[in-house]
């Protein structure tokens, strides 16, 4: 296995070039690679393979961070990522948040293709539509991973899923479930559908009321929820392709909800509800 760099890497090595522009869109997108900061998500892309291929593909590491973290930079290398030592400057210049934590990986992209999940004959789906803040958008792949989910699809009209806030945001749940990427919101609905998925818009004006649904029995089915824009929500045109347009009620003072907060509720309502008795996940009791 490529062992630990014996010195610092130098500031000005191609290698440590190579990664601080990971921290743009275009980079990103043209190598097929991004960075993943902080113990846990390194650990996390340490220990994720896709197609026989280790995703951690590089590591940069104080030394500080390497002796704290021996057992995370040992897991790197055994997954066969080039193992560099580096100054804290050099960290900070490959970091993109204000207090790094010591270590930075260089990962591939490990999207999936959005036909791999609907032959899947997913249960739980989280679609994204028009989500564009990066750090909603991490969490509520999070909260995705949480509730047993086993896909995210972001729409073409949503956030870079390797935006180093997203990354960060999901806090290694990006490593643990599938995510199809770019896939136009129409499509992502009419094909989730046809594999006999109910379509679920979540919209604080919805006229059906997530309680009284759960009260009805109607939610214990394949269940896509479509999450929409942090401003203005979902647009009319998108609501009308649902099946239904649920709002989780607000039983206090409160205007609203925040997007991570609601898909938060709705997907953990699915959730419990998949697993009840006559759920689509219900366990048969004797």
């Amino acid at each position: 296995m490529p062992p630990v760099s014996p010195e610092l890497i130098s500031p000005r090595s191609a290698r440590v070039a190579a990664a601080r522009r990971l921290a743009k869109r275009n980079f990103r997108g043209r190598d097929r690679l991004f960075l993943a900061e902080g113990p846990q998500a390194v650990r996390e892309a340490a220990a994720h393979r896709e197609g026989g291929q280790a995703t951690l593909v590089e590591l940069f590491a104080t030394v500080e961070a390497a002796e704290r973290y021996a057992g995370i930079v040992g897991e790197a290398r055994d997954a066969g990522a080039r193992v560099h030592l580096a100054s804290e400057d050099v960290i900070a210049d490959i970091s993109t948040t204000v207090t790094p934590q010591g270590l930075v990986g260089v990962c591939r992209f490990l999207d999936t293709p959005f036909e791999e999940i609907l032959a899947a004959r997913p249960k739980l789906v989280a679609v994204l539509a028009h989500v564009r803040d990066p750090g909603n958008a991490g969490t509520v792949l999070r909260c995705a991973d949480a509730a047993g989910a086993e896909a995210v699809v972001l729409t073409d009209a949503s956030v870079d899923l390797y935006n180093p806030k997203a990354v960060r945001a999901s806090v290694g749940s990006l490593f643990h479930l599938p995510v199809a990427v770019g896939v136009p919101v129409e499509q992502a609905i009419e094909r989730l559908r046809d594999a006999g998925v109910r379509i679920l818009a979540a919209d604080g004006a919805g006229d059906r009321d997530l309680d009284e649904e759960l009260d009805k029995g109607a939610m214990g089915g394949p269940t896509a929820w479509v999450f929409g824009n942090e401003a203005w929500g979902l647009p009319e045109e998108t609501r009308a392709l649902a099946d239904a347009v649920v709002r989780v009620p607000i039983h206090g003072k409160a205007e609203s909800l925040n997007l991570a907060t609601a898909a938060a509720v709705c997907l953990y309502a699915s959730a419990r509800a998949q697993r009840a008795r006559g759920g689509c996940r219900g366990v048969t009791r004797s």
